[in-house]
């Protein structure tokens, strides 16, 4: 038959494909030999870009750009773990969307850590209990997350990378959608499924949990109690899914930084965040933003924050299109050193996955 004549011929291109990625795994084995002789950084934002970039641009179908990501990723995270064991701190526990987007990020074949908060994320990764940590850090439908910008100020860790996850929020319940009188989930998520709630369910006590996931360990639980969180903790926590994206934008994505103790290197297109205070005078601000304006630095956000350290004073916290290392941005940071309280670079990384 025809159909097996082209499974042996699959079988044949299997064949050549595994010995191929073990011939790229041994070289994988000379260069973490290397790393570690160097002592440098296992997890190379700028070679990762690389790669990703190179197969984009020599693929010529069917497989479509995103399919060879997925499969790439995997092949990456097999390479980092041949290098050397590593290990990955989320905010937990299995099943969160931080989770979900550090197997995005990182694959399979890493060790992942799962952490009760956000603070115990950088807390891992500090001790050397985790290489990386994976933390939110803006939604865009609620904004910012602020307990990750309070850490970055206080942290020596450097963002080295992001991730960007498209998120979807379902209802997750054993009991039937009428039968609910309680919905669990994480303060954010209610946010972001506003308006969905108070059209379906606006009898129902709202109660807000450390995770997503944490609600769906209680709705498994507990009788006529729902939670919102994703398809995963639905598989993991046996509960049937009574609504799908039920989400207030069809827009719902939150992005997620990648913290660790080394600096990524330049990959000529990258973003770069920074923290500074300025000077309590009329105009400050302004004059904060001139250096920027003057090299030509494109900023695609600026975020205010309360400094916690004196009443009325505040962190900004800006992201620019550069890196620390490029000669404008350099020039730029220079001279808004002289003219603010506080700068602190929190890290350049490439500008997307």
């Amino acid at each position: 038959m025809k159909i097996n004549k082209i499974r042996n011929s699959i079988d044949k291109l299997d064949n050549k494909i595994v010995g191929l990625l073990n011939v790229r795994a041994k070289q994988i084995l000379e260069i973490g030999k290397l790393k570690n002789k160097q002592k440098t950084s296992i997890y190379v934002p700028a070679r990762e870009k690389e790669v990703f970039l190179k197969i984009s641009r020599s693929n010529k179908g069917p497989l479509d750009n995103d399919a060879l990501k997925a499969i790439y990723r995997e092949v990456m995270s097999a390479s980092l773990a041949l290098e050397k064991p590593v290990v990955i701190a989320y905010m937990g526990p299995r099943a969160t969307f931080s989770h979900l987007a550090s197997l995005k990020k990182f694959g399979a074949s890493v060790d992942y850590l799962a952490c009760n908060s956000i603070g115990d994320v950088f807390s891992e990764v500090e001790k050397d209990n985790a290489d990386y940590g994976v933390v939110p850090i803006e939604n865009s439908i609620e904004g910012a997350i602020s307990h990750t910008l309070d850490m970055l100020v206080d942290s020596d860790l450097k963002i080295c990378s992001q991730i960007t996850l498209d998120v979807s929020h379902n209802l997750l319940a054993h009991s039937q959608k009428e039968e609910i009188k309680r919905i669990y989930s994480n303060p954010q998520v209610f946010g972001q499924c506003r308006i969905w709630l108070e059209s379906n369910l606006p009898k129902a006590d709202l109660i807000e949990v450390s995770s997503t996931t944490r609600a769906a360990q209680i709705a498994s639980a507990e009788k006529n109690s729902a939670c919102i969180a994703s398809i995963l903790a639905a598989k993991e926590y046996r509960l049937k899914v009574l609504a799908r994206d039920i989400e207030d934008s069809p827009h719902n994505i939150t992005r997620f930084l990648v913290i660790g103790k080394s600096v990524a290197q330049p990959t000529r297109y990258d973003k770069t965040s920074i923290v500074f205070s300025i000077k309590d005078r009329v105009g400050a601000l302004h004059d904060m933003l001139v250096p920027f304006k003057k090299h030509k630095i494109n900023l695609t956000k600026i975020e205010s924050r309360p400094s916690k350290r004196k009443a009325w004073d505040y962190f900004f916290f800006v992201d620019l299109i550069g890196h620390a290392q490029d000669k404008n941005v350099k020039g730029a940071l220079s001279e808004l050193e002289e003219k603010c309280k506080f700068l602190k670079v929190l890290g350049s990384y490439p500008l997307s996955e």
